[in-house]
């Protein structure tokens, strides 16, 4: 698989550089209310709010990706090999391994 570093359009990068200075906000703001000793439920509302825009964060870089790998697969007229790409990719993503040596079409994780 083609490693390059993140999305290669400048405004996907800048777009995800800023979700990541928010969400370095995000921290900052739940670590104020630990040390403050806010209510636990109220912490735990801002923890799961973290969690979404970590995963609308991970779902932009997929899209960059999938967008690239598509574009790259026309090209170079090969479909499957972008496609065996783009799937590992999404389920390195959702934090499952990627198919290795699993059959095409195989028994599902």
């Amino acid at each position: 698989m083609d490693e390059r570093p993140g999305p290669s359009d400048a405004r996907e990068r800048q777009a995800l550089l800023n979700r990541l200075r928010r969400l370095e906000g995000q921290v900052r703001g739940i670590a104020g209310m630990v040390e403050r000793r806010e209510r636990d439920a109220d912490i735990l509302q801002q923890v799961a709010a973290l969690r979404a825009a970590i995963d609308a964060l991970g779902l932009l870089v997929v899209e960059a990706n999938v967008r690239d790998r598509v574009s790259d697969a026309v090209e170079r007229g090969d479909a499957e090999a972008a496609t065996d790409e783009v799937v590992d990719l999404i389920r390195r993503s959702m934090g499952r391994p990627a198919r290795g040596s699993a059959p095409r079409g195989g028994a599902a994780s």
